[in-house]
């Protein structure tokens, strides 16, 4: 069949997508519909065809399923930050399990049954960083919000079901601000203008809250009046900082940070740890499923008081911590300066003393350990960007083959990928989907490898 743009079909929808969205087939040709769920019947506009798909838009629900709900988000359909808002929590769930099972089904030698995700028991105001563009309305004035999905204009914030309160009211605050005392608005065109984003980061548990400006300067007119505002109105508020940003980039923060009130850091608590945060340190963005998540990866690895444990991708030192309480020794590597130098911050206010970590690219810094330092992991946490692993740490750690390896990632297709070169010298025991970013389609897996006997 010659499908073409604008053509309408009735179509059946036959499984969800790794986006969430609906798949159809016309003619055994694949068609992704955005909003649709399994086993609905539904009316589409085709929108855009490629050579191996299309793209279609629902103009009509023919059959409803029974696990599709009302939105409760009023900027849903421009925002696609939380693309699975329109399907039952307990199906989100399910939808992502299913995701990482079909990539093992493809992929793997070893089809290997993915358990169920492990969910959040209540999936709202989950987030402690809050990151909003400003910009100009239609009626030249400034505005708060979100970039609209895949543009940079920027949508008015209403009320956002998975920030945190607290941070909205924060920067509606800054935003009036701004508005009264008529601060000007960065232009992504003309790279004039001061104001560019307001980021806010809150210690769930210490209740401590990190106001970050990031600016297109130095120089906040009346910069004073508004921090005395700011703690006043916000006492929980422990530092305020100006972040200069002034590149014509699509990076939110730039690296230089002016603290203008307190210390520059908050602190929150994680397991039985507390950690020191700055505004440029990786922080998991969800500590209630962070926690479960950590807790899931120290499980498995049974780490006893002989092991040596490598910890790569470790940011601020979240999880060497949970693991240096069992562990002889853990190694942590880390590409971004800033979050070693919390990391060993953190340490030393644990009272850990049986960590080392270093500053640098895993690549280099791992195969300099291994074959240079001579020192060989028992068990070895991964915990990598989207990327996944590189293929020289690989193959450096297929050299020293640790007893275990645990590898939490934020991309199923990633992680599928890298499991797939262990597999010949590992036994893959678990994978488990945990919910870090309810309504949305982001996966978060930890699994568990085993060294195959005789190997050893």
């Amino acid at each position: 069949m010659n499908i073409q743009k604008n053509q309408e079909y009735i179509v059946e929808i036959i499984d969800n997508g790794y986006e969430g969205e609906g798949i159809a087939k016309i003619d055994n040709f694949t068609i992704f519909i955005p909003g649709a769920i399994k086993g609905e019947k539904i009316k589409i506009l085709i929108v855009k065809v490629l050579s191996s798909h299309a793209f279609g838009k629902i103009l009509e629900i023919i059959k409803k399923s029974e696990k599709r709900k009302e939105v409760d988000c009023l900027t849903y359909k421009r925002c696609g930050g939380c693309n699975l808002r329109h399907i039952e929590y307990e199906e989100t769930l399910k939808i992502k399990q299913d995701v990482v099972q079909n990539l093992v089904n493809k992929i793997l030698k070893n089809k290997i049954r993915v358990q169920e995700t492990v969910g959040m028991k209540n999936p709202f105001h989950y987030r402690n960083k809050a990151q909003y563009p400003l910009g100009i309305n239609n009626k030249g004035e400034p505005i708060i919000g979100v970039f609209a999905n895949r543009t940079h204009e920027v949508i008015p914030i209403e009320k956002c079901l998975i920030q945190n309160p607290q941070s909205e009211q924060i920067a509606k605050y800054i935003l009036n601000f701004i508005k009264e005392n008529k601060i000007s608005i960065y232009n992504e065109n003309t790279r004039k203008g001061l104001f560019r984003h307001i980021v806010i980061k809150i210690g769930i548990r210490t209740g401590q809250i990190m106001c970050i400006l990031v600016v297109n300067g130095e120089n906040i007119l009346k910069e004073e009046q508004l921090i005395n505002e700011l703690i006043t109105k916000f006492p929980q508020i422990k530092t305020i900082v100006k972040n200069v940003n002034m590149k014509n980039t699509n990076v939110i923060l730039g690296q230089r940070n002016i603290n203008v009130y307190g210390n520059g850091y908050i602190e929150d608590i994680l397991g039985k740890y507390t950690f020191k945060i700055s505004p440029l340190s990786f922080y998991q963005v969800n500590p209630i499923q962070a926690e479960k998540l950590y807790n899931l990866g120290v499980e498995m690895a049974q780490i006893s008081k002989d092991d040596t444990v490598f910890d790569l991708y470790c940011g601020i030192g979240t999880i060497s911590l949970f693991m240096a309480k069992y562990a002889k020794k853990v190694y942590g590597i880390e590409i971004v300066k800033e979050a070693i130098d919390a990391a060993k911050e953190n340490a030393k206010i644990n009272n850990v003393d049986n960590t080392e970590f270093y500053a640098g690219d895993v690549e280099v810094v791992l195969d300099e350990l291994i074959n240079k330092n001579k020192v060989k992991a028992d068990i070895v946490m991964f915990d990598p960007p989207r990327k996944g692993l590189d293929k020289k740490s690989i193959n450096n750690i297929l050299q020293i083959k640790p007893k275990k390896l645990v590898y939490i990632s934020c991309n199923p297709a990633t992680l599928i990928r890298d499991l797939k070169m262990f597999e010949e010298q590992y036994e893959i025991k678990t994978i488990i989907p945990v919910d870090m970013f309810p309504w949305t389609s982001h996966i978060e897996c930890v699994s568990l490898l085993c060294l195959k006997k005789g190997l050893s």
